[in-house]
């Protein structure tokens, strides 16, 4: 049997202690991300997260298994989803796990040579067991949960990145730009589509100039993905106005026998621009 109220009421009233002696023995210039942060508010909020963390970790030995864990969820969950955490190295986080630990096997120690006597080894050996398993319980949730949060806010980065990839511009109530930039690989190109279709339809589209001129080079791939795109648009009732195709695009469309009869073509983003009237001829 591992509880023990003494024990428990020990660790507890060492709580705040433990917390500033591990952020005074903390290596802030070795470490990345929230701890080496010198904003005062960031500090005390580390600090902070860290006294809670001692606070629900000193149940281990006051409470049944069952309820320990559950009462932790809440603490790991918000933790591993901290934007400051999240910036940090995860080494650098579970360095300061393992580091905690050493405080709580520490202070098991200093608990039994204060009660020389009382306690025999056995009862010792299954404390520092509870703790290290504890804590590897602890790390190994932790650590799950900073993953699945760091891939869900990458996904939605590159979610971003596409979208801010394929613009649509409104330049009138019902008339819009697709300027492309750079290149353009098979993930682009269906981001891309998807992307023109659900703009072009919440704007409420029904002309698009899509200008290429910033695009070097495409695949036969990548080329057969954008007149799908303008055969997509025109099947939403938006027409389609390209510009800046250059020789090399335009060969690659010939050879593969993409259609142009839902595309209008211009040389230039500027005589497309004059074709509906925009600007003055």
């Amino acid at each position: 049997m591992h509880r023990n109220k003494d024990l428990y009421q020990f660790l507890l009233e060492k709580t705040r202690q433990l917390t500033e002696e591990w952020y005074k023995n903390l290596e802030k210039g070795d470490n990345a991300g929230i701890y080496s942060s010198n904003d005062p508010a960031i500090i005390e909020s580390v600090k902070q997260q860290n006294y809670e963390f001692h606070q629900k970790f000193c149940e281990v030995f006051n409470k049944d298994e069952e309820s320990f864990f559950n009462d932790f969820e809440k603490w790991i969950v918000k933790v591993a989803q901290d934007e400051g955490h999240l910036s940090t190295p995860l080494q650098s986080i579970l360095r300061e796990f393992f580091t905690t630990q050493e405080q709580y096997l520490n202070l098991i120690d200093e608990f039994t040579e204060t009660n020389k006597g009382q306690f025999d080894c056995s009862q010792v050996t299954t404390w520092r067991r509870i703790v290290v398993k504890s804590f590897s319980e602890v790390v190994t949730w932790f650590t799950e949960e900073y993953n699945n949060h760091s891939q869900k806010r990458l996904e939605a980065q590159q979610d971003l990145i596409r979208e801010l990839s394929s613009p649509v511009i409104s330049l009138t109530q019902d008339i819009a730009l697709l300027p492309l930039v750079g290149d353009i690989d098979t993930a682009r190109a269906k981001s891309m589509l998807e992307n023109t279709l659900q703009q072009c339809n919440k704007l409420g589209v029904n002309q698009l100039f899509m200008d290429l001129s910033g695009v070097v080079m495409i695949d036969t791939m990548v080329a057969h993905q954008l007149f799908q795109l303008i055969e997509a648009l025109s099947l939403i009732g938006v027409k389609t106005t390209i510009s800046g195709l250059r020789p090399e695009i335009a060969q690659t469309a010939v050879q593969l026998g993409l259609s142009f009869d839902h595309v209008s073509i211009k040389s230039t983003l500027s005589s497309s621009i004059k074709s509906a009237s925009l600007i003055p001829g």
